[in-house]
Formats: structure tokens, sequence, C-alpha cells
């Protein structure tokens, strides 16, 4: 039986949530930003009005400001954009149990055993955009094809609120004749080295013999040529698009740059609550603690090591994580970036070996001492509680005080 994969496409979705959330904004050039006094002041987003003026995702705020005069900028609220993302995974829920989530606003939906209940995939399809624009007031983009690389392609292909079929006997004549770049897996660094080889299309990549697409390019190179033929077979793997798998970090650009390690300590210590917070959601501990710096000149460097024990505790995760950075790091440049990463989780049930050497009744307090800092974070925001070494940095942005979700 031929696959039905359906790519559902949420339409600028940051923007188009903040539209919903204040209809004042429809009609207007609106982008979301990160602090526009801070380095993180660049566009996340931004609607088709804003898109209009040639603003652009990733550019700083100045530079949009200075394509379109009256843009109005609003500052992102990500918890929102979780909830949007949840109730949009329920209605698909609804149509299948094969929803693979592809970042907050994209899924796959192999609808293929849905057909007998629904129709058709473009009736299907059709059905879904109706309703997610009629229930949570946003458009979808939709593709419709018989495998994931081209139903995600035809997402792509007409925006915003559209359905686009790619049927398996006339895909050639739908696919082949757009340019490469349009084809998932083929990022911007790929696009020059296949015009090198004269493959400007994705039909020119399809006919390109694929042993030497594989001597250029390895494994990727025959993988890109199986998709352009439509041969890709990957299923449709139903996952939690929140859960986490083996790791779970936060990072930062810092307003200033960080010129000594009484500096580093605070920012370590709360992008830490962070992580230890999604430990705790999830029911996982950390076997390892990993960190990346960025210094001033825009060079990352990273080290990671194992812990003493597996934990879930964002002060220990902090504490290792900032001696890990003062036995590796030369300072031959002051820090621009930090992030911190809780490695090779295990679920809080494992046992593990304890050892002679650890207070592990210290251990137990501080756990319940980060659980209890957690729930109060939780449901007051992040600014009710918080270490008190931050109250005199001004190395870390505005701490958000709105509740906090997952």
């Amino acid at each position: 039986m031929e696959r039905c994969i359906l790519h559902c496409d949420m339409n600028n979705f940051y923007a188009s949530v903040e539209c919903t959330r204040d209809p004042s904004l429809r009609g207007r050039p609106v982008a979301v930003c990160g602090e526009v006094e801070e380095r993180r002041g660049i566009v996340l987003a931004k609607n088709y009005e804003a898109k209009a003026y040639g603003v652009l995702t990733g550019e700083p705020v100045g530079i949009a400001r200075q394509k379109c005069p009256g843009l109005t900028v609003v500052p992102p609220h990500f918890d929102v954009y979780m909830e949007f993302s949840r109730k949009a995974k329920a209605i698909y829920d609804e149509y299948t149990d094969l929803v693979e989530p592809f970042g907050l606003d994209e899924c796959w939906l192999d609808v293929t055993g849905s057909r007998r209940l629904f129709g058709a995939g473009e009736k299907i399809a059709n059905r879904i955009r109706k309703q997610i624009k009629a229930e949570l007031g946003l458009t979808i983009s939709v593709g419709v094809s018989f495998n994931k690389v081209f139903a995600k392609l035809g997402s792509d292909m007409k925006k915003p609120d559209a359905v686009t079929v790619i049927p398996f006997d006339s895909f050639r004549d739908i696919v082949w004749e757009l340019p490469v770049s349009d084809l998932l897996g083929v990022g911007r660094a790929t696009v020059p080295k296949l015009a090198a080889l004269g493959i400007r299309t994705i039909g020119e990549l399809a006919q390109y013999p694929p042993n030497c697409l594989k001597k250029k390019f390895g494994k990727c190179g025959e993988e890109l040529w199986r998709y352009s033929n439509g041969l890709d077979s990957a299923p449709v793997v139903a996952r939690d698009p929140e859960a986490l798998d083996k790791t779970a970090g936060h990072g930062i650009t810092t307003p200033k740059d960080l010129l000594c390690g009484e500096e580093v300590w605070p920012v370590m210590l709360e992008l830490a609550q962070d992580v230890g917070h999604r430990l705790l959601t999830y029911g996982k501990r950390a076997t390892g603690v990993a960190i990346a710096v960025r210094d001033n000149q825009l060079v990352t460097r990273q080290w990671q090591r194992p812990l003493p024990y597996p934990t879930q505790s964002a002060f220990q995760l902090a504490r290792e994580a900032y001696d890990l950075f003062r036995c590796s790091y030369d300072w031959c440049h002051p820090v621009r970036a930090v992030t911190v990463r809780a490695i090779g989780l295990i679920s809080e049930d494992t046992p593990y070996q304890l050892d002679l050497f650890t207070d592990n009744l210290a251990v137990t307090r501080r756990e319940t001492l980060d659980r209890a800092v957690d729930s109060l974070r939780k449901k007051y925001g992040d600014g009710i509680i918080r270490n008190a070494v931050l109250l005199r940095t001004a190395h870390m942005p505005a701490t958000s005080t709105a509740p906090r979700g997952v």
C-alpha cells in the first residue's frame, strides 16, 4: 500500500501567535525579537507584512527597523508558543497516532491507515487546515505525499493557508524543476558545492551518478540522491516533542563580555537552574556535564566530564560546570557566550552505586532544596526566588517574571 504522509507547518508561527493574542497587531508589520538593549536583539520571527519590507529572520532589530520604520517589535513568549504547539498536536492526534514533531511549528503525520475513516490525504489535510484555523486562529500549510521529504517540500511550496499534493506518479513534473536548495538536507554550505558540479535543480541532482555524489559528500550525498528520486522510506516516528533524550542544555549570549571567573559563575548558576528544571520535569538525572564557551572572537570551545554521581540538582550541575570551566579555559579572550548541558541522562528511578566519600544526606538535602526552588519558580515565575549572587551582576539578561512551563 502506498503511504500517505502529511507535513503540517504553522505559518510564521511566533508572529502569528502574537497576532492571535493581540488582534490589534493584525495587518501591521510585526517582528518577534529578543531584548533590543541586549546583544540578543535579533529578529526571531516576522509576519508577512514585515517580510514584504525585506525584514529577515536573524538580522539585528536596528536593521529591521531601518527597512520597516513602522515595524512593531514584540518580545517572545515561549511558554505561550509551547501551549499552541501542544494544542495543534492534540488536533493532529485526532487523525492519527503517528505524529512526529519537527520543531514547535512543524509535524509529520502518517495518515495511511486513517484514509478509511477520513478520506484521501488531501481531504484530511484540508480538514486539519480548517480545524487549526477555527480552533487556534492560526494558518498552516500542508504537504501531502508518499514520503516525508516530499511532504515537507509540498508544505513549503504554497504559503500561507494552503495544501499541496505531490503524488507518486507525477512527482518528477512537480519537484525536479525546483532549486536544489528546496530539498530537505541541502543546507547553505552544500548549495555552492553542488553548483560546482553543475547541479542547481532537484532534477539535476536526481540524474547525477550516485557513486560520484557518494565520493564527494559521503553517505549524505547518496542520501540526497535518494531523496531527489523519491526513494525516502523513513517512517513517521511518534514521539513527545518536549521529552528529553540524552542531553538537556541551556545557553546565552551575555549583554556584556565576561572578564573573570567571578562573572562566569553566576551565569552558569542561572543556566543550570533551567537545566535542572527540565530534569525534574521529565524525571531524569545527569551522569555528566558539558560546557561550551564562545569568546569575543567568536571562537567556541567545548569540554565535558562525568559526574561523581547522577544528579538532578541545578546547584550541583552549576558547580561541576564551573569547576570544569576553571580547569579548561585559558582566558586568552573575554567570554561572550556560555552553555551548560547535562549529558548522559538516565531515568531518576535508575539505581546507581553509592560511594564511601559522598555525603549522601547532604546530597538528599540539596536535591530537596532544588525541588522547592523549582516549584516556586514554576508557580510564580523565575523572579520569585533567585541566587543572591545574581543580584549584583549585570551580565545576565533580564529574568522573566511569568510562571514557567516545561
